[in-house]
């Protein structure tokens, strides 16, 4: 592949930056909650747990940071004229960028997961290994989206400061993702929505799924089997359990049954490709028809 150097030279980019391994570190540091309603609900796959902690929060934080600069940096600096005139069209210096800072990002992460799979083994002894695989696979899904909507953001943006400040929005946006729902599903039908007993309104909890990061608890959650929810796997277990309110959407506690068709834990998956790819389309349909320089 002619953008194969390209893909090296961004991966190097940003496993030579000390951004990736202080994620990296960030995800141990934070994943690793030994709690007793983590070992109730899940037993030894609690280290499986830590994996979806850490990642929850940081990954999306992390990927973007180490992305939303790889093509806006060469604008700044004069260096996009290089590599403009590679002998690679427009589209290929694109995925070369996205395939590298995922790998870069990709191989942190994993690096990360691995210690705290390390971890769990020695304190709690060994673990399933199809759910540890599916949450690695969910984990590089995420991370991909993230790259890739990073990758976007630098795409469409010609200065520092209007790329930062749309990061910026984003994450707050996700961080208050389930408060943003409720209110306009209040304004729109009328009906107030309570977390501690939350209406039985599919709407409802589809909207709340269709952020990267809620759909990745929701995959990792069923690869966990503890419930069909947003929320982390300790709280969807506090939630089910009998005498117990928490502040949490949870399918099983809201609908008699396992709610509509379209709140299957595995249509999650859907919703984490199709960050992908939209703004993958996106970002060529900007560089490619647009001024790059």
């Amino acid at each position: 592949m002619r953008w194969s150097p390209l893909v090296r030279s961004e991966y190097r980019t940003v496993l030579t930056s000390k951004g990736a391994w202080i994620l990296a570190l960030l995800t141990i540091l934070w994943g690793f909650r030994p709690t007793y309603a983590g070992w109730d609900a899940v037993g030894r796959n609690i280290t499986i747990g830590y994996i979806q902690i850490g990642v929850d929060l940081l990954l999306p934080i992390g990927a973007l940071l180490l992305s939303y600069q790889s093509l806006l940096g060469e604008r700044t600096t004069g260096s996009i004229k290089f590599l403009l005139g590679l002998p690679l069209t427009r589209t290929q210096i694109l995925f070369g960028k996205i395939a590298g800072r995922f790998v870069g990002v990709g191989t942190a992460v994993v690096a990360a997961a691995l210690v705290l799979a390390g971890i769990g083994l020695f304190e709690h002894g060994t673990f399933g290994l199809l759910p540890f695989l599916g949450t690695l696979v969910a984990t590089l899904l995420l991370a991909s989206a993230m790259v890739v909507l990073g990758v976007f953001v630098s795409t469409v943006t010609r200065r520092t400061v209007t790329a930062a400040t749309g990061v910026f929005a984003y994450i707050l946006v996700t961080l208050f993702w389930s408060q943003i729902v409720t209110s306009l599903y209040t304004a729109v039908t009328g009906i107030p929505v309570d977390p501690y007993d939350a209406p039985a309104s599919g709407p409802l909890f589809l909207a709340l799924r269709l952020t990267p990061d809620g759909a990745y608890n929701v995959l990792t959650n069923w690869f966990l089997d503890v419930g069909n929810s947003t929320e982390l796997f300790h709280i969807v277990y506090t939630k089910l359990a009998p005498g117990i309110s928490v502040n949490a959407f949870v399918v099983e506690a809201a609908f008699d049954g396992g709610g509509p068709w379209y709140l299957h834990p595995g249509l999650s998956l859907v919703v984490l490709l199709l960050w992908v790819v939209v703004p993958v389309a996106l970002a060529r349909r900007a560089f490619t028809r647009g001024d790059a320089l």
